[in-house]
């Protein structure tokens, strides 16, 4: 269980990077709608994941290439934000809760139930 400073590291990295992404130039992440879901810290604070959703899953896979590419940048514009002793190394990871979600939503919406026959 993650201490309650690693929380509130994880916060503060998750604000920051949610408005350093509209900084960034490369095509492929400012073509896309990107959503920090959450962000989780070594205990040392010498790698964070960070987990991205997208709002076109077409786009994903070139758009997390993008930003593994401009991981550089991030992580040194992070570092002036925060002011840590020790910025963490950025790792991308695809959250794909929000499609998932999506999807079981749409399935129960589907279900016939038997509530609507008997009135």
């Amino acid at each position: 269980m993650a201490s309650n400073r690693i929380n509130r590291i994880n916060e503060e990295i998750q604000k920051a990077l949610a408005e350093l992404l509209r900084t960034v130039k490369d095509p492929r992440v400012s073509g896309t709608m990107i959503s920090i879901t959450r962000v989780e810290t070594t205990p040392d604070l010498r790698f964070a994941k960070v987990y991205v959703s997208f709002l076109e899953e077409d786009k994903s896979k070139d758009a997390l290439k993008g930003l593994e590419s401009a991981s550089g940048y991030l992580r040194r514009e992070l570092g002036a934000a925060l002011q840590l002793r020790h910025t963490p190394q950025l790792q991308w990871a695809l959250d794909d809760s929000i499609t998932y979600g999506a999807r079981m939503l749409k399935l129960i919406n589907s279900l016939d139930t038997g509530a609507d026959k008997e009135e």
